[in-house]
């Protein structure tokens, strides 16, 4: 059986998800395919132990390194993608990120459009998904047409006593933007009720904003409108001329099927995008679809990453933690020439979560003691686009995943910067870089921040995508999950593949001479600044 669609988008992620919600209301046929099913709503959702020493939502996929050894991925497939999963800190990428930056280790390539055009669409983002923050703080903050949707989230005492420590040495520390559902005006009608187990967790209560949440679910109740779960597309197939996808050929519960559309848009994520245009490859693109260029699947980025935790001799009895950030060392500054990257939280760390990761003990702590005394930091800063850190496929066509982490000496200063601060405000030297989280170590196995497998750009030669997320070498192919980044920043991902989802859907809407409904105004939420 074969049906046809007016738009086909693969994956119901960041990028998937949001594309759909915007192209609902045209009228248009469009059928979303999920790999996974939706998490199930169950007590794990907010079990420690579940996700973190169980990996119980993990895919069972086995990738491949680039020594030909196993890798398990800290990944999953579920109907919102890895946003179920994510802990909603929606950054909008810096302004100067769109530019071409120069780092110890070289080059960060400038974007093929300029942070002017994605504007309106960063703010239209932060509506959708409800985002709290605060404007005029970050000393890195781009220009914004419009505040924050909703206030930021209050810090609890412990993060608070921080932030004031933080202030009183002359930096400049803010709330982070956060996509939940709080209303701490009124707690008692609340969707988010501020719980520990919000970062790398489910929401168990739907009260933080994933794409399944906030644009699937209202994507289908349009009746036009349709999401297969459950199956793996395996290829895509072309004209004989190969200028247009003609057919999306998926196993649903291991049974092969096939669909075609006039428009088809891939956003599985960045490195199972690279992998599907990949096994894709015919006659007329021998090489795999789009890859003319042979940058399919190259320039693979994932952040330089690291959790540091500081033991405090003053308890943390802090339930959500992520509120703070620090980016006086984003960018080159009075003590260094290059850019270092971005300080903020993860959530609360406890004993189960640090007995998976294998801290040193402190003498005279146990892992429970250190828990409540710690201060749980997530470093982020921003990794080159290197050719040969590359997603592959063997013979098999299994997946490998080659990296060697670049950009190093940036983040060695950063977590240096983060110790003196620590003991400057604590006086003490309890603070370790844990090199190995939740068994594996975060550069290769961490591939939340998966992206720059199908960069776009102007060039043909030097990319895969045009400025509209088109392939140059296909007429109805599009790419709008992460992949399309030609360089990555030092901040999360997810607001900006949000965005340009909503970008490529305005112009996909004017392909089609659909009409563009603006995105309604939520209620979810009641909140007054």
């Amino acid at each position: 059986m074969s049906k046809h669609y007016d738009v086909i988008i693969i994956g119901t992620g960041a990028g998937g998800g949001t594309l759909a919600y915007r192209l609902a209301p045209s009228g248009k046929s469009i059928l979303l395919i999920e790999r996974g099913d939706y998490v199930p709503r169950e007590k794990e959702n907010w079990s420690t132990r579940a996700i973190n020493i169980e990996a119980r939502y993990n895919t069972k996929e086995v990738w491949k390194d680039r020594d030909g050894k196993p890798l398990h991925p800290h990944t999953n497939y579920y109907v919102g993608g890895n946003t179920k999963f994510y802990g909603s800190a929606l950054f909008r990428l810096r302004e100067a990120d769109f530019g071409e930056l120069a780092h110890f280790d070289g080059i960060s390539p400038a974007w093929p459009i300029a942070y002017d055009e994605l504007e309106s669409y960063y703010t239209e983002a932060e509506r959708l998904y409800q985002v709290h923050g605060e404007r005029g703080v970050d000393p890195t903050d781009p220009w914004a047409s419009a505040g924050y949707p909703y206030p930021a989230i209050s810090h609890e005492p412990r993060i608070q006593k921080l932030h004031n420590e933080l202030e009183k040495l002359g930096h400049k520390p803010f709330h982070v933007p956060l996509g939940i559902m709080l209303n701490e005006q009124n707690r008692r009608e609340s969707p988010c009720i501020r719980c520990s187990t919000c970062d790398g967790h489910p929401c168990l209560i739907y009260a933080k904003s994933d794409a399944q949440v906030i644009c699937v679910d209202p994507a289908l109740k349009y009746p036009n409108v349709e999401l297969i779960t459950n199956a793996q597309v395996m290829k895509l197939q072309t004209s004989a001329s190969g200028r247009d996808v003609t057919h999306v050929n998926f196993t649903r519960e291991g049974v092969p099927e096939e669909y075609s559309a006039d428009l088809v848009v891939v956003s599985c994520g960045a490195i199972n995008s690279a992998a599907l245009l990949l096994r894709s490859a015919n006659g007329r693109h021998p090489n795999g679809l789009a890859n003319g260029s042979d940058v399919v699947g190259r320039h693979y980025m994932g952040h330089v990453n690291s959790v540091v935790m500081a033991i405090s001799p003053e308890r943390n009895d802090s339930v959500f933690q992520k509120t703070l950030a620090l980016n006086d060392f984003y960018f080159a500054n009075e003590t260094w020439q290059y850019p270092m990257g971005h300080i903020s939280f993860v959530g609360k760390l406890d004993a189960d979560t640090l007995s998976a990761g294998g801290p040193p003990f402190v003498p005279g702590m146990t892992l429970d003691i250190m828990a409540k005394h710690s201060l749980d930091f997530w470093l982020t800063s921003e990794d080159l686009p290197d050719p040969n850190n590359r997603v592959a496929l063997d013979r098999e066509g299994n997946i490998v995943l080659s990296y060697v982490p670049n950009n190093l000496e940036g983040h060695k200063r950063l977590v240096a910067k983060l110790k003196s601060l620590i003991r400057e405000i604590d006086g003490h030297d309890h603070v370790f870089a844990l090199d190995k989280f939740i068994g594996q170590r975060i550069p290769l196995a961490g591939v939340a921040h998966q992206n720059g497998t199908v960069r776009f750009g102007n060039d043909p030669r030097s990319s895969a995508l045009d400025r509209n997320c088109k392939a140059h070498e296909l007429d109805n192919l599009y790419v709008v999950d992460a992949s399309f980044f030609p360089s990555c920043g030092a901040v999360n991902p997810a607001l900006t593949i949000m965005a340009n989802a909503l970008r490529v859907g305005d112009h996909l809407l004017e392909r089609m001479a659909a009409k563009a409904t603006a995105i309604p105004e939520l209620g979810a939420v009641k909140e007054h600044a």
